[in-house]
C-alpha cells in the first residue's frame, strides 16, 4: 500500500491506495483561511494539517501496517519558502498566486534571456514562454511571471535584504513537507525546480540565477526525477503512527503533473484533458513542444520523454449561468457554432487579449447550452490538433476528468467531435496521483507501470460515427469563424 499527500491552496488531503488502485481510505482537511492567504501561508499549519490527516487515516481503517511501502507529496507548482540552519521557515510561503513579484519576474526574464543568448548560441534556439511563463525550446526557463518560484525568491531577497542572510535552503511547498517526514531537506525534483529556472536539458541551474540576480547557488536544492527515493520516514514518525521504519519517502511533484499521473496519462501518445472551470491538457511526447506562441510548456517525465500541458480561459464556468442543467440530448447536432469565454482574452489553444464569448443570436435554453458543450469541445479538438502539428506525433488515446466529464451527454459529444474514445477515469486527485508516485520506483520500476495498475477507468465513451462526420463539418464551421475574427 502507498500514501499520497496533496497539499493545496485549501487544504490538505491524504489517500491510502492499494498496488491496484483500490482506495483504501482518505482524510482531509480545510485550511482556516485569511484574505492574505494568496499571499502567504503558514508551511507550519500545513504540515500539522497532514499530520492529522496521517493519524487519523491510519486509526480509522483495520490493516496491517507493514504492508504500506512507500510515500510521496505533492502541492502547487511555483510556491516557495526560504529556510534557516534549521530548517525553520524564515518567512510564510510566498504562493503561486501571489502577486506582487511582477516587476521581479520581467528581471528574471530579462537575465534568463540575456544568459541563453550568450552562451547558448542564440535566442531563437531557447524559445521564451510568455503567459505563465515556460520552457524553452531545450528546456531553459526563459520567461518568469509572478507565479514563478525564481520570481518570488527574487521578490523576498530584495525586499528582506536583513532576513535573506540568515537563508540555508530555498524549498517548494512539496519540498517541506517531504523534509518534514524524512528529515532530507535541499532536494527537490524536475517539476517543482522548473518555474525556479532549472534548465531541464543541461541538468543544470543556470549560472545567470546567482550570477545575476542577487541568489546564491547555495541555496538552490539538488534536482532529481520524481519519485526517485530521497529518504525514510523518521524514526518518531513511524513509531507514532504505527509504521514499520523502511517505509520510503520518494521526490515530489507539482500537482498538475500528479494528476496527470492519477488520469492514466503516461505513455506515448496519452493525453488528459481536465474540464473544470477551465479546460486543462497534458500528455506525453517523445520531444519537447517548442512552441513560440508561448501556448504549451513542457515538463520532463520521469520516465523520459516529455509533459506537455496548456490550460485555456475557457471550460466550464459558464454552467453556472444556468439555473438548472438542462437535458440536451435531443438538442445535438445543433447545427450553432459558439465560444462560451467568460472572461476577456484566451491564452490556449490560442493567444489572442482580443478574444471575447459569443453566442448564436436568439437562442437559448437547452439549445444554447448544447452549443456551448460544443463549443468547448471544438477548443479541446484544436488543441489536440496543435499538439500533434507541433510535436508530429499522432494523440493515441485521451483520459478525461474534472467536474464537466460527470457529464455522460458532454463526453460523448467531445468523443465525437474528437473522432476519439474518452476514458473517464475514478480517482482523479492530486493525492491519488501522489499514491501512484509513491509506488513507481519503490515497486513497479517506472512511473508508467505503477499508473497502467494504479489509474482505474470508470468509463469509456466512444465517438458514434454519424454524429462525428456532422461534427466535422461544425468543427470547420468553427474554426473558420474563430479565423474571421482574427483570434487564431
Amino acid at each position: 500500500m502507498y500514501i499520497g499527500i496533496d497539499v493545496g491552496t485549501q487544504g490538505a488531503r491524504v489517500v491510502l491506495m492499494d498496488g491496484e488502485g483500490r482506495l483504501i481510505g482518505s482524510r482531509e482537511e480545510a485550511f482556516v483561511l485569511s484574505v492574505a492567504s494568496r499571499e502567504e501561508q503558514s508551511p507550519e499549519m500545513w504540515w500539522a494539517a497532514c499530520r492529522r490527516c496521517l493519524s487519523s487515516l491510519l486509526a480509522g481503517v483495520s490493516f496491517d501496517r507493514s504492508g504500506i511501502k512507500a510515500l510521496a507529496v505533492t502541492s502547487t507548482s511555483g510556491t516557495v519558502i526560504p529556510l534557516d540552519s534549521a530548517h525553520r521557515p524564515l518567512h510564510a510561503a510566498l504562493m503561486y498566486s501571489d502577486k506582487r513579484s511582477v516587476v521581479e519576474g520581467e528581471i528574471c526574464t530579462m537575465e534568463a534571456q540575456d544568459w541563453y543568448a550568450g552562451e547558448r548560441g542564440g535566442i531563437r534556439d531557447r524559445v521564451g514562454i510568455g503567459v505563465g511563463g515556460g520552457a524553452g525550446s531545450r528546456g531553459g526557463y526563459t520567461a518568469f511571471n509572478s507565479s514563478s518560484g525564481l520570481s518570488k525568491m527574487v521578490w523576498y531577497v530584495r525586499h528582506y535584504p536583513a532576513v535573506a542572510e540568515k537563508i540555508r535552503h530555498w524549498v517548494h511547498a512539496a519540498d517541506y513537507i517531504t523534509g518534514q517526514l524524512c528529515g532530507r531537506w535541499g532536494i527537490t525534483d524536475y517539476t517543482n525546480a522548473l518555474k525556479s529556472g532549472f534548465d531541464l536539458h543541461q541538468e543544470e541551474w543556470p549560472a545567470y540565477i546567482y550570477e545575476k540576480l542577487p541568489l546564491r547557488k547555495e541555496w538552490l536544492p539538488e534536482v532529481v526525477a520524481s519519485g526517485s527515493p530521497v529518504g525514510v520516514l523518521l524514526p518518531s514518525l513511524a513509531k507514532e503512527w504505527g509504521l514499520p521504519s523502511s517505509v520510503q519517502v520518494v521526490a515530489p511533484m507539482t500537482d498538475g503533473c500528479a494528476s496527470q499521473l492519477a488520469s492514466g496519462a503516461v505513455d506515448m501518445g496519452s493525453w488528459n484533458t481536465t474540464l473544470g472551470t477551465t479546460l486543462v491538457v497534458k500528455g506525453v511526447t517523445q520531444v519537447e513542444l517548442a512552441d513560440e506562441e508561448g501556448r504549451f510548456y513542457s515538463h520532463r517525465h520521469p520516465d523520459g520523454g516529455w509533459m506537455p500541458g496548456g490550460a485555456s480561459n475557457t471550460g466550464a464556468d459558464w454552467v453556472r449561468e444556468f439555473p438548472v442543467v438542462p437535458e440536451v440530448g435531443s438538442f445535438i447536432p445543433t447545427g450553432l457554432t459558439a465560444y462560451p469565454l467568460r472572461q476577456e482574452g484566451e491564452r490556449f489553444p490560442f493567444v489572442s487579449p482580443q478574444a471575447r464569448g459569443f453566442a448564436p443570436e436568439g437562442v437559448a435554453g437547452p439549445l444554447l447550452f448544447a452549443a456551448n458543450m460544443e463549443g468547448v469541445a471544438y477548443v479541446e479538438r484544436f488543441a489536440y490538433e496543435l499538439a500533434e502539428r507541433l510535436s508530429g506525433e499522432k494523440i493515441k488515446a485521451v483520459y478525461t476528468a474534472g467536474g464537466g466529464s460527470n457529464s455522460h451527454t458532454w463526453l460523448f459529444i467531445r468523443s465525437s467531435v474528437l473522432g476519439l474514445p474518452l476514458y473517464k477515469m475514478r480517482y482523479v486527485t492530486g493525492a491519488a496521483g501522489a499514491a501512484i508516485l509513491a509506488a513507481s520506483r519503490v515497486y513497479f520500476g517506472t512511473v508508467g507501470e505503477a499508473a497502467r495498475n494504479m489509474a482505474r477507468i470508470e468509463k469509456e465513451v466512444a465517438p458514434e460515427e454519424g454524429l462525428r462526420v456532422r461534427y466535422e463539418e461544425g468543427y470547420g464551421r468553427w474554426v473558420e469563424e474563430m479565423r474571421g475574427r482574427g483570434w487564431v
